[in-house]
């Protein structure tokens, strides 16, 4: 039982990490990725921020679960899965409206390099990330905390995304390569808002973007 709890109390910790850090990641990419007209690392920022909301859903639902052994969602989670759904398939609309505008209008990123550096700082912090949760899920037989961890799957393989993107422009200047990048994120940004609305109307613990 306390080796449970101990588990439970990880988890918890895992959760607030995942949360604040997605919070300054999304705003350090907005920031650059508004600065130097990088759609891919813009969309990269706000799909962090709609993580955070998808984590605070996941964040309660282990405060309950800290309490009571709670089996089914309550009704900030299944909002906060709905919010989380709606925001998704806003941020694949304006993602797909931008790539075309940047296709029409020809636009290019002044640089990538800040592209580079978010998604390589990403990918090292989700692997970790990844990793731990999944442990604590299997130790715990939480479907939450793994469907948790497989979220965090899903930002692992955006920032592999970033990053071929960025480095790619960044080495051969190639036109529209950072609208492709930005589409590539609007395909999990759509997959991920589906799967969080779907996720909302049943009562079983999961998490938004799970990615099997």
């Amino acid at each position: 039982m306390n080796n449970e709890k101990k588990l439970i109390n990880i988890a918890l910790i895992l959760s607030l990490i995942t949360i604040i850090y997605n919070l300054f990641e999304g705003l350090i990419s907005v920031i650059f990725g508004y600065k130097d007209e990088t759609l891919s690392l813009f969309g990269f920022g706000v799909d962090s921020f709609v993580e955070v909301i998808s984590g605070a859903g996941i964040l309660h639902m282990i405060f309950r679960i800290k309490k009571n052994n709670f089996s089914e969602k309550n009704k900030f989670e299944k909002n906060a899965l709905k919010i989380t759904g709606i925001s998704f398939l806003l941020l694949t609309f304006g993602l797909v409206l931008g790539a075309l505008l940047n296709f029409i209008n020809k636009t290019r990123p002044e640089t990538a390099l800040w592209g580079i550096i978010i998604s390589i700082l990403s990918i090292f912090s989700m692997y970790i990330l990844l990793k731990l949760k999944m442990k604590v899920g299997i130790d715990l037989n939480s479907e939450a905390i793994i469907a948790d961890a497989k979220c965090t799957r899903t930002c692992f393989q955006l920032s592999f995304i970033l990053l071929s993107a960025s480095i790619i422009y960044e080495i051969f200047k190639i036109n529209y390569i950072d609208s492709i990048g930005a589409l590539g994120i609007a395909y999990f940004s759509l997959k991920e808002g589906l799967e969080a609305l779907k996720k909302s109307k049943n009562n079983n613990f999961t998490c938004s973007c799970e990615k099997c």
